[in-house]
């Protein structure tokens, strides 16, 4: 098989990968809704995923070294078909044996979506596609997995009931270990430390090497305050700001539809001209676009229209971020740390996820909607405008070929 098609393969495989984990968000808190009836423990079954999920992509990227890449990301999805087949049958072994094993099955999907992304940058020189072109291309299809995941996790429910709607889910876990054991194969020189370092100083080799890149720190906290940002919108301003303004939940969906909308014509648009704009300014304004503009429509205007159109520009602006960290990330870390950095940088970003819903929750409650979305939005535009203030030296990578692309 052609190095072409291995990336299509292993890239299609970390989709499918995203539209499971996807489709488990509706499916595992719907099991515990129905077997329980307790709203608290479909929360604490979503908080036992998630926290696992954030430390293991950052704590359990020295064993994937150790180990190997490809044989860790094989592993991981195998695990994680298993863990959501007995999680199918968590009406018969009780709450805290769910717990645990959604526990086990967000760090086992933690450690092997980084994997993948450490493995999509030999297996895309080989290929000659530009690291550019394939992270936003990448950005766009996953967004796609994650419109359309948690329907899809709806319609298997409602077509053939909880219990077998996991197990697809777990298939499609399984599907991802069977294309990258079978059609990938191992890069032609996998790049391994010169000696085998202890776990401790592996993963402190990674945090040592981020905490020098003074640039890739800067973008990792406009991400996360972005992060944060979606998440406080999603979870608390707009449905807040609905309910006030249009009485009613039918402007909802709308709205979130228009940043989805917005996103996705932005990563087409960056896929094509990406490789030719200037990266840190259009980082720079990617992120002010992305963030504090929603925010302000919302605290200033009543009008549907207007807010849709905000909206949808912020998701053409947040088209451009993601991507352009994932190439940093590529470019900047030498390939042996790649796995522990990337790892680092993602539970550094995903921290406002949480982060966000919580402060929304609370800024609305303290201070009011419209004072809360000016202060979240005062706060953003300081986080977003920092790259301005960071220098883009950093730690100095060895030097590489570069990779030949194809016309």
């Amino acid at each position: 098989m052609t190095p072409r098609r291995q990336l299509v393969v292993l890239v299609s495989a970390d989709l499918i990968s995203n539209l499971g984990t996807r489709i488990s968000v509706v499916t595992i808190p719907w099991l515990v809704l129905v077997t329980t009836g307790s709203p608290t423990k479909m929360g604490l079954v979503a908080f036992a995923e998630t926290l696992p999920y954030l430390l293991s992509s950052a704590l359990g990227t020295p064993w994937a070294d150790r180990i190997g890449l490809r044989r860790t990301s094989i592993l991981c999805d195998a695990g994680s078909a298993v863990a959501m087949v007995v999680v199918a049958l968590t009406p018969w072994l009780g709450f805290a044996p769910l717990v645990a094993l959604v526990a086990v099955a967000g760090a086992l999907r933690g450690i092997g979506d980084r994997v993948k992304h450490v493995m999509f940058r030999p297996y895309a020189e080989a290929a000659g596609v530009p690291l550019i072109r394939l992270t936003s291309a990448y950005d766009g299809l996953s967004r796609v997995m994650t419109l359309f995941g948690a329907a899809v996790g709806g319609l298997l429910i409602a077509a053939f009931g909880v219990t077998e709607a996991i197990l697809i889910d777990a298939a499609s876990f399984g599907v991802c270990a069977l294309l990258i054991g079978i059609l990938v194969r191992p890069p032609a020189a996998p790049t391994r430390p010169a000696q085998p370092e202890s776990y401790l100083s592996a993963l402190r080799g990674g945090f040592s090497y981020l905490g020098r890149d003074r640039p890739l720190l800067g973008m990792l906290a406009v991400i996360s305050a972005l992060n944060m940002v979606a998440n406080a919108s999603v979870a608390v301003y707009i449905p807040v700001w609905v309910a006030r303004e249009l009485h009613g939940p039918s402007g909802l969906g709308l709205v979130l539809a228009a940043f989805s909308a917005g996103a996705l014509l932005g990563n087409l648009m960056f896929t094509a001209l990406g490789p030719r704009l200037p990266r840190r300014l259009t980082f720079l304004v990617g992120a002010l676009v992305a963030g504090t503009p929603r925010l302000v429509a919302l605290a200033i205007s009543d009008e549907l229209p207007v807010v849709l159109v905000v909206t949808f520009l912020s998701g053409i602006g947040i088209a451009a971020v993601n991507p352009l960290l994932g190439v940093a990330l590529y470019e900047r870390v030498p390939p042996e740390l790649q796995t522990r950095v990337i790892g680092i940088a993602g539970s550094l970003a995903f921290v406002g996820l949480p982060v966000g819903a919580l402060l929304g929750g609370w800024s609305v409650d303290a201070l009011g909607l419209t004072p809360a979305l000016l202060t979240m939005a005062a706060a953003c535009l300081l986080v977003t405008a920092y790259p301005l203030l960071v220098r883009t030296s950093g730690p100095k990578t060895p030097a590489r070929p570069t990779p030949v692309t194809t016309q």
